[in-house]
Formats: structure tokens, sequence, C-alpha cells
């Protein structure tokens, strides 16, 4: 994979992808991980790209700047979970657990972020399958495997096997949010596309889909902005 960088404070690493597909060079940084890439038509010289990248700089520059200052999870400090900040404590035992409406954890800092990311995965795992069975059975269909992981580019997918995936983090956004993006892939189930009938099979069994899918556009960032591991 190319790359090219941006010298200055700090310098700018940027990575330059190629597609037979693209005609001319378009720019991407991502609001999730703040990755910076370039694409370019598979031909065109990589001089161009530092000649965009340059011409960009200020741009690139000023939407790494408005990006969510990384929150990493601390004793004494909170995590999102369900769409409200949870106060993490110590507390007895080896794992992370909610108790009293807070999240206890062994008073061990450097392995704090580890363990409550544990409960959390065990926690959306949770409803992201109540959710999806329940949905399912709305709909009259069945789906093959759940997974649970940490993804970047996507909140859910259905795959033509019929199996589910989701990114955990769900577990952090406001219930009815998880419970969309379950209703959402469910909803491949029926059909495999975004068409307007598609729309339609969401909306049978979750009206209210569209407030919550803007929710996602507008706070996804927040919810990938905690970081539990070094």
């Amino acid at each position: 994979m190319e790359q090219i960088e941006l010298s200055g404070r700090p310098n700018v690493r940027i990575i330059v992808r190629r597609s037979q597909r693209a005609r001319r060079l378009s720019l991407r940084v991502s609001q999730l991980d703040g990755r910076v890439t370039i694409t370019l038509p598979s031909r065109t010289p990589l001089r161009e790209a530092r000649v965009f990248a340059t011409e960009k700089e200020n741009w690139i520059r000023k939407a790494l700047a408005e990006r969510p200052d990384a929150v990493r999870p601390e004793i004494g400090g909170t995590v999102l979970y369900e769409g409200r900040e949870v106060m993490i404590k110590t507390g007895a035992g080896r794992i992370a657990r909610f108790q009293d409406d807070l999240i206890t954890v062994p008073n061990n800092p450097d392995r704090v972020g580890f363990r409550v990311a544990a409960l959390l995965k065990l926690k959306a795992q949770e409803r992201l399958f109540e959710a999806s069975g329940k949905y399912a059975a709305a709909l009259g269909v069945r789906f093959g495997r759940i997974s649970i992981r940490d993804t970047r580019s996507r909140w859910g997918s259905c795959s033509c096997q019929g199996n589910l995936m989701y990114s955990w983090r769900l577990i952090m956004a406001p219930p009815e949010v998880l419970d969309y993006v379950a209703a959402h892939e469910v909803s491949h189930l029926v059909e495999m596309n975004h068409s307007a009938q598609y729309w339609r099979v969401v909306a049978k069994i979750f009206p209210d889909y569209k407030s919550n899918r803007a929710w996602l556009r507008e706070n996804g960032q927040k919810l990938h902005s905690y970081q539990f591991s070094d």
C-alpha cells in the first residue's frame, strides 16, 4: 500500500489507494479513526496525489482537529452504556461487573479498559441476540450466526448466507438505536438491498427508523472515540 506524508506539526500520514473505477482524485478523512485516504485512478502518477494533498492540507488538518478527543476508561471516570454515562469504581472480584448502577473493576489501572470492554461486549451480545430474534420473528425469517466485532466502517451487516454481524459499540448507544440496527440487518433477510421496498420492510417492524439512523450519523464517532486498549 502506498503512503505519502504532509510534514508539519504533527506530520500527517496519508494512505494512497488506486482504483480502476476512479475517474478523479478523491480525499477522505475518517471521523472514526482519523485515517486520511486519497483514492486515485490506477494509472495516475503518485506525484499528483502529493500535489493534491498539499492543496488540501488546510482542510485535512481542520477535519482532523475537529475529531473528538480519545477517551480512555479509567477508575473514577465514566463510560457510555445505553446512551448514558456510567461511573467506573473499584470493586471486588477479577472482572468488571454492573453493581448499583455503576461498573466495578479490580483495582488495577492498567487493565481497566480491557475489563470494561469485555463487560460491554458481553452485554452487547445479549442485547443484539435478543433484538435480532425479536425482529426476525416479526418478519417470519431466520438468521444464521451472529458475530460481534469492533468494526469501523459499518454498524452491522447481513451476509448472503443469513449471518449477521454487529459492532459491539452499539451497546453504548441508546437502546432504541441498537434496536434500529438489529431491525435494519434482519430486514436484509427479506430484501438484500437498500431499495424502497427494503425500507418498507424496515418501517414495518421499526417505524421510527429515521431518527435513530440520524442519531448514528451524528453521534457514531463519539462511540468510536473510546479507546479500551493501548
